[in-house]
């Protein structure tokens, strides 16, 4: 490293890594959207199909499932 790198400070990184309001408020919308949308969708869908879709995603990852 050359000597004139700068030093990071504690204060430099958090002021960084400082996420606004606003972006927090964006995840939590996205984050409830999708969860809602997964858990109605789950919830009106046909057993069989959920099922058959965990059954799939299981042999697909390589995990024994009987």
């Amino acid at each position: 490293m050359s000597s004139e790198a700068k030093v990071i400070t504690k204060t430099e990184q958090t002021a960084d890594q400082a996420v606004s309001l606003s972006q927090r408020i964006a995840v939590a919308v996205v984050g409830g959207l999708l969860g809602s949308f997964i858990l109605i969708g789950v919830g009106f869908a046909n057993s069989d199909l959920v099922h058959n879709l965990a059954h799939d995603s299981r042999h697909a990852n390589s995990f024994p499932c009987h």
